[in-house]
């Protein structure tokens, strides 16, 4: 059972905090092999949803998302950083942190669209959750994205 976290920058424990880079670390610069400055300056502008498996006495985090505000990278509210570790991965969680994310966002900001800078591949995966892809692809960090806009 996944136990989610809704949290801003200033109400996130310095171990959640922890927890947070080193599973970003390890998917996004290490399993993706892409050197880029991940703990950016938006993270103390984001809130933050954490995915955590397990109980009270032992709880892994699992899943993570990171939403944007407006102003901030795009005129509207952002996600990114959307994440599973690759045990839980194949089992629709990254359907659940997608969904559980976009309803957060929608809960904070209800008259807002929501944009993203998506990897290309998901491109397809995205779709289904309503955004539609804005912008020709292009190059972040030597992995081809592509912006989509969720009205």
């Amino acid at each position: 059972m996944i136990s989610w976290q809704w949290a801003k920058f200033k109400e996130l424990s310095r171990d959640d905090l922890f927890e947070i880079l080193k599973v970003r670390q390890s998917i996004f610069i290490v399993e993706q092999h892409c050197v880029y400055q991940d703990a950016d300056n938006l993270d103390p502008k984001s809130y933050h949803l954490l995915g955590w498996n397990g109980d009270e006495s032992r709880s892994d985090l699992v899943a993570y998302a990171r939403v944007v505000l407006p102003g901030e990278k795009f005129t509207e509210p952002s996600i990114g950083r959307l994440l599973t570790v690759k045990s839980v991965r194949g089992t629709g969680l990254g359907k659940k942190l997608t969904i559980e994310a976009i309803s957060l966002t929608i809960s904070e900001f209800p008259n807002a669209s929501i944009r993203i800078s998506a990897q290309k591949y998901l491109e397809n995966f995205y779709f289904q959750f309503g955004f539609k892809t804005v912008s020709e692809p292009y190059d972040e960090d030597g992995i081809p994205h592509i912006e989509m806009l969720r009205r």
